[in-house]
């Protein structure tokens, strides 16, 4: 079975190593962070956990990344500074740039066929970044971004209609951030779209409610950002490349001309499988929604122009 390396062994890393644990997707998880003991700890701890919960995947714990991520099959990036109240994504640029260009570098060198899934935010700009640092093609770099957006628009809908959240499919393109764009039209329950099922208004608090679903959790704890379900989002792209699922997940990724796009990395439909994005899914938008779309990728560009500075 294969190897995934997580880096940064916060909540969200730790997380995430555990939950790929308990689905015994890999054989070894490694989870790699710089404080020392603390991927040690952790790593063990979630192996004390496996008779009870029934799973063997060897977890580990390292604070070199080199050693970490070398031979990994998919490496995922958590590493970084967590949002505080009042802190939106692009605050963190400059903080995280050179942590995620340090961790890609080890990748490159030790893990040169890995498929990279970014975490850290802000994160469509960090998807650039692996991209650029790796070199890789744009297929084994992928950002958790509109998987998260659309799990949370679920969430809200089910929560709306009183419905089995299983039954709510959402998709949420662009930015992940403030200027990210929910589809209404391509969001359904159980195959009816909810324009059939729900006033506009009650849409558009959905839709509202979305953009600012990070930021709602980071002001209810105060101390922290949410960590249970971008652990379970990443968990779900990687299991959907380490089992070549071929899931259609909103996802981030550097765009070739589609949506009109080109050197930029932004959130849209794809096909995900065992290299990473098998298929970029155009979909087909309404003039309304493609101005969004495209104010949502003129945000993302600019943090991009303010880091292709920095990274030379």
């Amino acid at each position: 079975m294969a190897k995934v390396a997580v880096i940064g062994g916060g909540n969200v890393g730790a997380t995430l190593a555990h939950v790929l644990a308990q689905g015994d997707v890999a054989s070894t998880v490694t989870l790699v962070d710089v404080v020392e003991g603390l991927p040690q700890g952790k790593a063990l701890d979630m192996r004390e956990a496996g008779p009870i919960q029934d799973f063997d995947c060897a977890v580990t714990g390292t604070n070199d990344a080199a050693a970490g991520v070398a031979g990994a099959d998919v490496v995922v990036m958590t590493a970084g500074l967590a949002r505080k109240p009042g802190m939106d994504r692009m605050d963190l640029l400059k903080k995280n740039l050179d942590i995620v260009a340090g961790a890609m570098r080890a990748v490159k060198e030790k893990a040169p066929d890995a498929v990279v899934v970014m975490v850290t935010n802000p994160l469509d700009v960090m998807t650039w970044v692996a991209l650029r640092v790796t070199g890789f093609p744009r297929e084994r770099v992928v950002g958790m971004a509109g998987v998260l957006d659309s799990a949370r628009m679920r969430a809200f809908i089910a929560m709306e209609l009183g419905v089995s959240v299983v039954d709510v499919s959402a998709m949420v393109l662009g930015g992940h951030g403030d200027t990210m764009v929910p589809l209404p039209r391509y969001s359904t329950v159980n195959g009816v779209p909810i324009t059939e099922l729900l006033p506009a208004e009650a849409i558009d608090r959905i839709s509202n409610r979305t953009r600012a679903g990070g930021a709602e959790i980071v002001n209810l704890l105060k101390t922290g950002s949410a960590y249970y379900a971008p652990a379970t989002c990443s968990a779900q792209m990687v299991e959907a490349v380490l089992k070549d699922r071929g899931h259609l997940l909103p996802a981030c990724v550097a765009l070739e001309g589609e949506y009109g796009e080109r050197d930029i990395c932004l959130g849209v439909p794809v096909i995900l499988g065992s290299r990473g994005v098998r298929k970029v899914v155009e979909l087909r938008l309404t003039e309304s929604e493609k101005a969004i779309l495209k104010k949502s990728a003129d945000s993302v560009r600019k943090g991009i122009e303010e880091v292709r500075g920095l990274l030379g």
